[in-house]
């Protein structure tokens, strides 16, 4: 799979007003291209200001291709955690197996990067600021046709119109909802809910992960330096989604419910779970959802489209979200950059990632079985797995992650 690259004729795309909604991954990647080809970006993202710290993320493969092309590589590469060892747990807390991280995630050791999200948010943005406009703390309320853009009204009252409109906010994306319809048609529940959060390391852990596993149920403590804070993850099964935490209004504006819920499924847990579901509770940074990927049968309509999570999330299970982000950004931005017909241009970035696209997603699979079984026959099965991968040089990378070749510009 190789599209064209991207045009330095900026003809086709020099009188371009496009609208990018989300200023997280995918959206600031798609800014620098479109600038770079001509175009006049605007960027409107929710948040008051770029947001910084999150968990950790993977860039691997062809998104590797993508930022060191962005001048952003030695930036990420300063910024890589470079874990030391991954500790699979079993139920009573003693240590079944310490790996090498890069044979459990699959990545290739030395090439692909894994960061901390406010890191790459951060590369990205310094990319673009002096050269696209943004608007923080607001967000699209209204789009509507008009001739030959689209007009659009924002929370703030601001009206523009402009030539086209991007969605790159994320997975519940609004503007997947307002253009495309609810999100129930294109999620894939994949049988996982998870919590985030940030707890004290008083473990002592440095440069690694700790993941504790019983059937149905997981827990994680990663310290990604030598910090006094550690990422807490509490991940479960869950045949249909828990809805009254997710969407009850109540639970949104106080995710009691939230932390009921993981309380309730990890009573009675060994290890350092009691601790865990305590810290969780009075976490100020609680990020709760269901494991879940977005599949559409197309990510445009008119002269609205979709990049990254908001087109074709792929799931934290399959560790390329990121990555996707980046590649779809550059892959649209480069079909926008060849075909001045808008029409055309969406048509050719669906046609030229699709394929992709359906190959990470495929992944989750593999993610799933690998990390949170969820019975114990599975779980012997995966922990037999790790006994043999200790004495086994790493895994190469798996082919998904390089499937799409970028042509040097």
């Amino acid at each position: 799979m190789t599209p064209t690259g991207l045009s330095r004729d900026v003809r086709t795309t020099a009188k371009r007003d496009v609208l990018i909604s989300g200023a997280s991954i995918s959206g600031p990647a798609l800014a620098y291209w479109l600038h770079r080809s001509g175009c006049a970006v605007t960027m409107v993202e929710k948040a008051s200001a770029l947001r910084a710290g999150g968990y950790p993320i993977d860039i691997r493969g062809t998104a590797v291709d993508v930022v060191r092309r962005m001048g952003i590589l030695p930036q990420l590469r300063d910024a890589h955690i470079n874990s030391r060892r991954c500790t699979f747990l079993n139920a009573d807390g003693s240590e079944l197996a310490s790996v090498s991280p890069h044979a459990v995630a699959g990545s290739a050791e030395g090439q692909d990067l894994e960061v901390r999200r406010g890191d790459l948010a951060t590369a990205l943005y310094g990319k673009v600021r002096d050269d696209v406009e943004f608007l923080f703390g607001d967000s699209i309320d209204t789009l509507v046709p008009s001739g030959h853009g689209v007009d659009v009204t924002f929370h703030s009252g601001l009206r523009r119109t402009f030539d086209l409109v991007v969605g790159a906010d994320g997975m519940h994306s609004r503007t997947r909802e307002s253009q495309f319809g609810p999100e129930e048609q294109f999620h894939r529940y994949l049988g996982y809910c998870f919590a985030i959060f940030t707890m004290p390391n008083t473990f002592g852990l440095s440069r690694e992960l700790m993941l504790w596993n019983a059937p149905g149920k997981a827990a994680a403590l990663y310290a990604v330096g030598d910090s006094d804070e550690l990422h807490a993850f509490l991940t479960f099964h869950q045949p249909e989604p828990p809805f009254d935490a997710l969407r009850n209004p109540d639970a949104l504006r106080n995710p009691g419910a939230q932390r009921d819920l993981v309380a309730t499924v990890f009573a009675g847990a060994g290890w350092e779970i009691p601790g865990m579901v305590n810290a969780l509770r009075d976490a100020d940074d609680l990020f709760f959802d269901t494991a879940g990927q977005i599949r559409m049968p197309h990510w445009s309509s008119g002269r609205v489209a979709l990049v990254g999570d908001a087109a074709y999330a792929p799931s934290f299970l399959t560790g390329q979200g990121s990555s996707l982000a980046l590649v779809g950004a550059y892959v649209l931005a480069n079909a926008l950059a060849t075909h001045r017909d808008h029409t055309a241009a969406f048509a050719a970035y669906e046609r030229d990632i699709r394929e992709f696209v359906a190959m990470n997603q495929a992944l989750v699979d593999n993610g799933a079985a690998r990390l949170f079984p969820t019975t114990a026959r599975a779980l012997e099965q995966r922990n037999t797995m790790l006994r043999d991968l200790v004495a086994m040089p790493a895994a190469p990378a798996r082919p998904a992650h390089s499937a799409l070749t970028l042509p040097e510009l």
